[in-house]
């Protein structure tokens, strides 16, 4: 009985691991910031967007990231500049791997579904994206 127990519980564990590999799929797309929860523990949401990002991944797992700007008519106007990165998936995390001509970062991906994408950046600041939805005017 006591190993039955003992079975369950890392049968248990080990299945609610996340598979930061499903990630990649969806991190793809056009992505809102809903809101930003610092390392304090403040909270920052945003109601409107000047700015979104859009994040297009290889096959490489190479990418970018850019900020665009949603016109009214439904079209973007794009920043000029664009963030490389890399993806890699290292101790059971998903992390992107920036490189620009100025600076070099990472952040980690907690968390990415058709719905949700989370970042956490090296100062611990959480970013909670949702997929961008553009504003309907007729």
């Amino acid at each position: 009985m006591k190993r039955i127990f003992i079975t369950l519980i890392i049968l248990t564990s080990l299945s609610c691991k996340k598979n930061p590999e499903t990630y990649i799929e969806h991190l793809n797309g056009y992505w809102e910031i809903e809101k930003v929860i610092l390392a304090s523990g403040e909270e920052h949401s945003y109601n409107y967007n000047e700015f979104i990002d859009y994040f297009s991944v290889s096959d490489s797992l190479e990418g970018f990231r850019k900020k665009l700007r949603p016109l009214l008519n439904g079209t973007f106007e794009a920043s000029k500049d664009a963030e490389q990165f890399n993806l890699k998936i290292e101790h059971d995390s998903l992390n992107i791997y920036y490189k620009t001509d100025f600076s070099n970062w990472k952040e980690t991906i907690l968390q990415a579904s058709e719905n949700d994408l989370k970042i956490i950046n090296k100062d611990k600041n959480i970013y909670i994206y949702k997929p961008y939805k553009p504003i309907k005017t007729n």
